[in-house]
């Protein structure tokens, strides 16, 4: 468990079958969290329980899921991921998904953020941390540039939100930034 002020991070359980279910089939946190990507959601009980098997039996070396919880009240309030595990490289891939609406702009997604960081650089000793969203997600894209992320490039016109096309917006951060980051917060 990864313990912050407003969230902390632990391991996925059957319990929180319902709470993902939940998530995965609001229209507006699949909006916000993939552009509509039908591959997140809308989603069934049988396949989400399938998938929720899987993360239960990820090899952290490879990927990992975390919930995110709020410590108020120990309410499953969303998920944090890595995936795209390069040990060569020192290179992972996150994620990020609050799925309880009651949760948005209070800053707990950014502290979920923190607390992954903190533990691909820290524990897992990652070189460096890439993310990625849609364009049309300007919530994300500022909380990332706050949180220190460097945008670092564009595909330009490859999310299709309904009968738009948006950009897919890399964003990048290196061991040496998000340490500069936590000396800078700590002093």
């Amino acid at each position: 468990m990864i313990e912050g002020t407003l969230v902390r991070l632990r391991a996925p359980r059957a319990t929180d079958l319902d709470a993902q279910l939940r998530w995965r089939n609001d229209p507006e946190v699949v909006h916000w969290a993939t552009g509509g990507d039908p591959h997140f959601g809308p989603i069934t009980r049988e396949i989400l329980e399938r998938f929720l098997d899987a993360q239960l039996r990820q090899d952290p070396r490879v990927e990992g899921t975390f919930i995110v919880e709020d410590t108020a009240d120990g309410r499953a309030i969303g998920m944090v991921d890595y995936r795209d595990v390069n040990p060569f490289a020192g290179r992972v891939t996150a994620g990020i998904t609050i799925g309880e609406r009651d949760h948005w702009g209070g800053g707990y997604g950014s502290e979920a953020l923190r607390l992954l960081l903190g533990h691909l650089f820290g524990a897992c000793g990652f070189r460096r941390v890439e993310l990625d969203t849609w364009s049309g997600n300007e919530r994300a894209v500022r909380a990332f540039r706050k949180a220190g992320f460097v945008e670092e490039g564009r595909q330009r016109a490859c999310v299709r939100v309904g009968r738009r096309w948006y950009d897919s917006v890399l964003f990048g951060m290196l061991s040496e930034e998000w340490e500069r980051l936590t000396d800078a917060t700590a002093g």
